[in-house]
């Protein structure tokens, strides 16, 4: 999905398809890539699917944090002139998701998370390696999946680069700090947005219990497990994922 990112301002993004926009938003070991099975099934399902690359790595140290990422969001959405979007967010972007939902629920007409971080401390922390020779970043990145050959070569190297560049690590740990400031649990009651959790049941790094929080401290959510899966389910059951998804879509006439 490479090619087809387009520039326009600060912001980078990929877009396909009409209707009514479920903005994507990745993670930290997550590039645009780990939607691809996301992005091919809803524009062909009457929706207008848009990927904006997050800052994580482009905002000034102090400015590295969660509420700026969800800042950064409703910059976009005003940027694009949406009335109402969808969110979409796993792992950070879940939690950027869920905050940017709580910040301006005028404009986020359904919340989607899955593997979130936002509700347990050491979602970002420990499952983030800071140091470490490949193979062991080799094994960090396959403890993130059920089936250990989804950690690609690709998502290892990413990894790899971005523990052994000294800016990029150093806000990781500004960010997965801040994702630990923003614990989400006090606001998650008065949040009324129609949600979406969508969680693996082998999830190591969010383990479901965590989704069992959200969906009971949530007032309109509902939760959908895939089974044999770990933290990114639309990257390694992208097929019922999508399914699950289209069918709350569906449901709640989003």
């Amino acid at each position: 999905m490479k090619e087809e990112i387009k520039s326009e301002g600060k912001f980078n993004y990929i877009e396909k398809g009409e209707g009514t926009p479920i903005i994507i938003l990745h993670g930290l070991m997550g590039g645009l890539s780990n939607f691809d099975g996301v992005a091919q099934f809803f524009p062909e399902n009457g929706y207008k699917v848009v990927i904006p690359e997050l800052p994580l790595y482009s905002m000034p140290l102090l400015k590295t944090s969660v509420s700026n990422f969800a800042k950064y969001i409703k910059e976009f959405i005003d940027f694009k002139n949406y009335s109402e979007v969808i969110l979409l967010g796993n792992s950070l972007g879940g939690h950027i998701a869920l905050l940017t939902t709580k910040l301006y629920p005028q404009k986020i007409k359904g919340l989607v998370i899955t593997g979130s971080s936002g509700l347990y401390e050491s979602a970002m922390g420990e499952s983030y390696p800071k140091r470490g020779d490949y193979d062991y970043i080799k094994k960090k990145a396959e403890n993130v999946f059920y089936d250990p050959a989804v950690a690609t070569k690709e998502i290892v190297d990413d990894v790899f680069e971005t523990v052994n560049d000294r800016n990029k690590l150093v806000k990781t740990l500004a960010i997965a700090k801040s994702a630990i400031r923003h614990n989400m649990a006090k606001d998650l009651p008065k949040m009324q947005t129609e949600t979406c959790i969508i969680w693996g049941k082998q999830d190591n790094v969010t383990p479901p219990e965590v989704a069992e929080d959200f969906n009971k401290l949530l007032p309109n959510s509902e939760l959908y497990w895939i089974d044999k899966c770990g933290h990114a389910a639309m990257m390694e059951h992208p097929d019922e994922f999508n399914q699950l998804l289209n069918h709350w879509l569906k449901e709640k006439q989003l």
